[in-house]
């Protein structure tokens, strides 16, 4: 069995696509371009030379109102979490719990005031902070750095302070020292990512407050507190912990406002909201309207505040709190001040004076930073920077002669004052206009790089399908079809590296890596095209079906054409956003389609009738075979599996009248306590159902019979497992009911037990990867005519007929074929677990790897995943019988359809486990199972996270090895045993029928072949797939929803089929190494 070549061959795949997903990844997603540029105090921005003059000591562009500022952001304040309304008798827990907001507005109408804030979407935290320090727009690919935070290089609020002496102290979110390293005055960081902890970051942030305000050193003093948004992802918002918070919360802000000064600005904001599940990082209303709250002991406002509190957006904070302290904008900036904060004590007439000044920097600055920023990117319109231009330029103009005219006192006040806000509202249309401009043009793409993925993804797809059309061909397939395109490969990226350094530019590896993909490919498809001569080509287009009739060609065709059709039909919905929306239903129907169409292929072939007699035939007449029964059972057990796993759904929020599922949610969340326990005695005792059944058959097919260490871990090992996640699911349903020093060893096991569980895990891998046979073998002598087995005696039953001697290979049948012929007495070879040697690892691994993923979910949700275990198992049974039923006389080939159903089964239980392809989906809990605090490093949460996200992606392809032995597994008699009396020579005929998985053995190169057309088959499906992904993202690049739907559709279904590959190859891997082991074994066996 060539094992290197099949590997290579695959990995090299695998890498064609990965660089086709990374070029165009680096198109679709750019970020947008940051400006080197700053701000500062000699910029000409600076109001005429009669205001100039007023500017106090200490301020820049416009006079500081205010000496310090105090922001508290309360992560996930939600616009409902502030607003208080006395007409509700029931509030939620989350409603009129911030009760001293609602007194200080009513009280001091005139100093505090309400707003809607809205945020830029994405809203994750870390593109929040950018854009209230910056006020400009993160792009969508800075999501996926939210916690791997980059410091931000662009000018920005806390570099404009610290420039101007400002000093910054911060308490709270650890994100910021990431964002912002060496910027502040002092500082105190507590752990972000742990969402199960609610206290540590709000009472360390408590525990420096309040002596750091009355300190008096600091100048600007940020306090981020996180504990709401904690309990909104751990227990969600309607829940009575978030009463808790938010009630804490208020007491903070009722006795930090007591030990402000005079002279100091107060600033109570939300980074996002949260939704219904307590989740965040999209678009929706309830995500993007967080709260702002403004209040100082001096007076603020000109006016009471309006009805309905005003919307703002986010970016407007950052030129806000500028002037208000006295620093410049920072550069990039396209927030609008919030004018109504420069109003002052004076009349009407002083105060829109102000206003106008302070619109006038605005729109400058801003008019600055386009100028700027169309010198070094093409991405802004030209038509509509022009009429941004003349819009800035006839403001200005205006504004040039107003003053004129109030230095001349050539208006009376009533004419000036409309003539003021006639201006004012010019230069808000114009910063408006401007920010609208930039949301909709920073989609920055790189057509050619798009463009270019594209063409790898499409080509690497071309030839996975005609590699496993060639795999077979020749049995120098191997060595010239991955030596070549390689070498190819290895010269162009060392001819581009050498270019590279001879021109002293920067190595791009990512462009390095497209061109020795794109290279290899070319060479791949030169050296086929070369190779395989035309007639052979032109020979194999054509099917030999010339001379057969029209029905047998339209048979071979849908043999074919059913399958494609249902993946071209799942690859067609990528381009509609409602089909991707409602991916959750349409997997799930695709599936049971492709198995009810598999059902009618097999009847409209005649598989499924059997003719009775002559005179049956002449009239027509047929009876079903009895098999068809069974296999109906099969499909029928399916489609009920199918729609069983529609109860595990996650919503998305353009469904409004979807509703999460219950079993989402932890135990820990349910109050009802018999309701708990019902659940937990549930989960164990299906946990406990796997094993058995796991065992079961293990012992069915005789791979429990040994005492090595893999076999004796199964026997006492899978309980212990089970035994741990039970306990962990107990103290973790309970954690929040225990007090005192039961608090202290409740948290001890929470960590303790899910590390047992990964230490447990790690040594079955590691015995199975070891030594993963799992046969137990014995010599035994006897007299002619008698052959012992191990433990049962003489065989007595047809299952040890059809599962324990059938699997003695060539060296025993050659045994007993000289003891029958000679009638001496021989030592034979009776081998327990040989004939499913192979799919006893896999079904092992297969287990192992399930305890691991469930443990990462929620404990309801393992009931998903006894589905998905038993959806699996039907699967392959029915693939099983249809090949059986229609007489494959391809043994060593996967059908289409299988491939093609079983990825469908992937995507359904993607969906059935609780995830969707948004980010506000993801289970970010998942990070910390058997992590009590903050982890040190971003990889090993990033690895808990993306494990449990693409849970059915790892075991369906780690499984995916499976379509190939199962058949072999279940390989039944070509002809009924019949009960009459046969010679010795015959049985031992009808047994050699009964070698199961040995039969590959027989054939070491097309079992090699096999494996290499299963993985190319799976590759090109999954290609297939992420092609369309490509290209729905790249055609519809201006869509509506793009950023809602395509992209973050484009990001899940890539890194799905990047963890697919990785784990294929895995699994194809554990085969290969059974077979190293299996051989070994054959060779130790013949010297004895």
């Amino acid at each position: 069995m060539q094992r290197w070549p099949v590997l290579l061959f695959l990995a090299w795949v695998c890498f064609l696509f990965f660089a086709g997903i990374g070029l165009f990844m680096s198109g679709f997603l750019l970020t947008r371009i940051e400006l080197a540029s700053s701000s500062s105090c000699s910029d000409p921005l600076v109001p005429p030379p009669w205001q100039r003059q007023s500017l106090p000591p200490g301020s820049c562009w416009a006079p500081q109102r205010f000496s310090k500022a105090v922001l508290v952001i309360i992560d996930a304040l939600r616009f409902e979490f502030a607003r208080f309304n006395p007409a509700k008798a029931s509030p939620l827990p989350y409603e009129n719990k911030l009760s001293f907001l609602h007194h200080l507005a009513t009280s001091q109408p005139r100093h505090a005031r309400l707003y809607r804030f809205r945020a830029d979407p994405p809203t994750a935290t870390m593109q929040r902070i950018k854009g209230l320090t910056t006020g400009s727009l993160p792009t969508f690919i800075d999501v996926g750095s939210n916690f791997a935070t980059y410091a931000i290089q662009e000018d920005n609020l806390l570099a404009q302070l610290v420039q101007n002496g400002r000093r910054v102290v911060f308490m709270g979110d650890d994100t910021w020292e990431g964002l912002f390293p060496k910027k502040f005055f002092r500082s105190y960081f507590f752990p972000s990512f742990n969402v199960k902890d609610l206290h540590t970051v709000d009472d360390g942030i408590l525990q420096h407050l309040y002596p750091t305000v009355d300190s008096g050193e600091w100048d600007v003093l940020i306090a981020h507190f996180l504990g709401v948004d904690h309990c909104g992802h751990k227990h969600g918002p309607d829940h009575p912990e978030m009463t808790k918070k938010l009630t804490q919360m208020n007491e903070m802000l009722r006795s930090l406002v007591d030990h402000l000064g005079n002279d100091t600005l107060l600033l109570v904001a939300g980074d996002h909201g949260m939704t219904e599940t307590g989740d965040h990082g999209g678009d929706s209303e309830k995500e993007v309207n967080a709260a702002l709250f403004v209040y100082s002991k001096t007076a603020l406002f000109g006016a009471g505040p309006p009805e309905e509190p005003e919307a703002v957006p986010q970016v407007n904070l950052v030129p806000t709190v500028a002037l208000l302290l006295g620093v410049p904008i920072p550069y990039s900036n396209i927030g609008e001040v919030m004018a109504e904060l420069f109003s002052g004590d004076g009349d009407a007439v002083s105060a829109a004076l102000q206003q106008l000044s302070v619109y006038h920097i605005n729109a400058k600055q801003v008019d600055r930073f386009l100028h700027s920023y169309s010198l070094v990117a093409q991405d802004l319109p030209a038509e509509q920077l022009q009429r941004l231009q003349e819009l800035f330029s006839s403001a200005v103009e205006e504004h040039s002669q107003l003053l004129a005219q109030v230095q001349g006192v050539t208006l009376v006040p009533p004419e000036l004052e409309s003539r003021l806000g006639s201006l004012i509202g010019r230069f808000q249309l114009y910063l408006r206009e401007a920010r609208a401009v930039c949301t909709q043009s920073w989609a920055r793409f790189h057509p050619l790089r798009m463009v270019g993925g594209c063409t790898l993804i499409a080509a690497s797809c071309l030839l996975c399908y005609v590699a496993s059309e060639l795999a077979a061909a020749s049995d120098s397939f191997y060595r010239s079809c991955l030596l070549y395109p390689l070498l190819w490969g290895l010269v162009v990226a060392v001819l581009l590296g050498l270019a590279r350094v001879f021109t002293q530019e920067g190595l791009d590896l990512l462009l390095v890596s497209s061109w020795a993909a794109a290279a290899s490919q070319l060479g791949f498809f030169w050296h086929w095209w070369g190779w395989h001569p035309k007639r052979a080509r032109l020979a194999g287009s054509q099917p030999p079906l010339a001379s057969v009739g029209l029905r047998q060609r339209l048979r071979a065709w849908l043999g074919l054409a059913f399958p494609m059709g249902i993946l071209l039909f799942r690859c067609g919905a990528m381009f509609s956003d409602s089909f991707v929306v409602a991916e959750a239903r349409v997997a799930p129907f695709l599936l049971a389609s492709l198995v009810m169409l598999l059902v009618g292929k097999l009847h409209w072939d005649g598989r499924l009738t059997v003719p009775e007699g002559p005179k049956q035939q002449l009239l027509g007449f047929s009876s079903y075979r009895r098999e068809i029964w069974y296999l109906l059972c099969l499909v029928a057990m399916l489609l009920v599996c199918v729609r069983l796993s529609g109860f595990f759904h996650q919503c998305r929020e353009e469904i409004p009248q979807c509703r999460p599922s219950l079993f989402l949610s932890p135990l820990a969340s349910l109050r009802n306590t018999r309701a708990k326990n019902l659940f937990y005695l549930l989960c164990v005792a299906l946990l406990a159902g796997l094993v058995y059944a796991v065992r079961s058959w293990l012992r069915h097919y005789g791979n429990l019979n040994s005492s090595d260490p893999l076999v004796l871990f199964v026997r006492w090992g899978f309980p212990l497992v089970v035994l741990c996640i039970a306990c962990y699911w107990a103290v973790a349903s309970s954690a929040d009911d225990s007090l005192g020093k039961l608090q202290e060893l409740v948290q001890v096991a929470v960590v303790a037990f899910p590390w047992a569980v990964y230490g447990l895990a790690s040594v079955g891998l590691l015995l199975l990867l070891c030594n993963p046979m799992t046969v137990f073998a014995k010599d035994t002598r006897e007299s002619a005519g008698s052959i012992v087995t191990p433990y049962l005696g003489v065989p007595n039953s047809e299952v040890d007929f059809l599962h324990v001697i059938p699997q003695i290979y060539k060296r025993m049948q050659e045994s007993q074929k000289s003891r029958l012929e000679r009638g001496s007495c021989k030592a034979t070879v009776a081998a327990y677990g040989l004939g499913s040697v192979y799919s006893a690892a896999l079904v092992i691994a297969l287990t192992l790897l399930g305890f691991l993923l469930m443990l990462l979910h929620s404990e309801r949700l393992s009931l998903a995943f006894l589905l998905l275990f038993l959806e699996a198992f039907m699967l392959l049974h029915i693939h099983t019988r249809a090949r059986g039923l229609a007489g494959d006389a391809e043994p060593f080939s996967v059908p289409w359809y299988a491939v093609i159903s079983w990825l469908l089964a992937a995507s359904q239980f993607f969906y059935s486990t609780g995830h969707q392809p948004i980010f506000p989906a993801i289970h970010w809990n998942a990070a910390f199972v058997g992590f009590h605090l903050d982890h040190s490093t971003n990889l090993l949460p990033a690895v808990l996270v993306g494990a449990n996200t693409f849970a059915s992606h790892i075991l369906f392809a780690v499984g995916c090895p499976l379509l190939l032995l199962w058949p072999f597994v279940c390989e039944m008699p070509s002809s009924q045993k019949r009960k009459s009396k046969k010679e010795p020579r015959e049985e031992l005929q009808e047994v050699e029928e009964h070698m199961m998985e040995m039969r590959l053995r027989e054939s070491p190169e097309k079992f090699s072949t096999a494996l290499l057309q299963l993985g190319l088959k799976y590759l090109f499906v999954l290609g297939t797939q992420l092609l369309a992904c490509v290209c729905a993202a790249m055609i519809l690049r201006r869509h509506l929803m793009v950023w809602k739907v395509f992209a973050p559709k484009f990001l899940f279904e890539s890194l799905g089929f990047v963890v697919s590959s990785i784990c294929l190859l895995l699994g194809i891997s554990l085969v290969m190494r059974v077979d190293c082991a299996v051989t070994s074994w054959f060779s130790q066996l013949q010297l004895r």
